[in-house]
């Protein structure tokens, strides 16, 4: 009986096959070096802290350790970042408040995009949400930045663009100032392909702009760009990352 598929279409289906398990496997191992990472941080939460959640994929991991704690009795209330980070909260049972009743955090987690080795400065917002990350993060007083090791980087943005965070009014307008700075915005879009929308009701244009020499003189000359409403670069607000491999969880810090 003649083979029904020719031995060269077998051969390419069987190594796709293998490239799609060896796909998933690293992607499983990924998720467990976030959530290792993640669970660390949850764990510094202590009863009575104000605490701020992130948002993405690893801040994701660390509500559902909170949510966990606060089962077993953890006393707590957080303020997200995120629409998606609130309902996720609020759905496992933390309780939430705002900046109305409380002015100050005791500790926030949150990923990062990618983190600077030895500054601990970092690009976020791939997520959309950088403006509410940024406020948050201002606000209180430890920042602790949860991710797994493929996002320590020598240098800020040589794997990722930069965020920033435009107002709908004339963003090509601004698109066109940023231009000056030695980038190309591109504007973020939906699944649909429709313009992305933040929380806040603004835009995203992503910017690159290779390696970064001067990451704070960058933040500066985008934040003063007419249009922008925020950067996302966090200069010097990560004072602690957790940052997990395949030997653990390591502890960075700065200062």
């Amino acid at each position: 009986m003649r083979n029904p598929m020719p031995r060269r279409k077998a051969n390419a289906v069987a190594r796709t096959g293998r490239s799609s398990y060896c796909v998933a496997a690293m992607m499983i191992d990924r998720d467990t070096q976030k959530r290792a990472a993640a669970e660390t941080a949850a764990a510094m939460i202590e009863d009575g802290m104000v605490v701020g959640l992130g948002t993405g994929s690893t801040a994701r991991f660390a509500i559902e350790a909170l949510i966990r704690r606060v089962r077993e009795g953890l006393r707590i209330r957080a303020i997200p970042t995120s629409e998606r980070s609130a309902a996720q909260a609020r759905e496992g049972g933390i309780p939430l408040t705002s900046f109305a009743e409380h002015r100050r955090l005791d500790l926030t987690i949150d990923g990062a995009d990618e983190i600077e080795s030895g500054s601990l400065n970092l690009i976020k917002g791939l997520g959309g949400a950088l403006l509410r990350e940024k406020i948050v993060a201002a606000a209180s007083d430890r920042l602790v930045i949860v991710a797994d090791g493929r996002k320590l980087v020598e240098r800020l943005g040589g794997t990722v663009p930069v965020p920033v965070e435009v107002v709908p009014f004339g963003w090509e307008t601004t698109a066109d100032r940023l231009r000056r700075l030695g980038t190309e915005p591109q504007p973020r879009r939906d699944a649909d392909g429709k313009l992305f929308c933040t929380d806040g009701g603004n835009r995203i244009l992503d910017c690159r702009f290779g390696a970064i020499a001067d990451p704070v003189g960058l933040d500066l000359a985008i934040g003063q760009t007419v249009g922008v409403v925020e950067t996302g670069l966090f200069i010097g607000m990560a004072k602690l990352a957790l940052v997990a491999g395949d030997s653990g969880v390591r502890r960075l810090t700065v200062g």
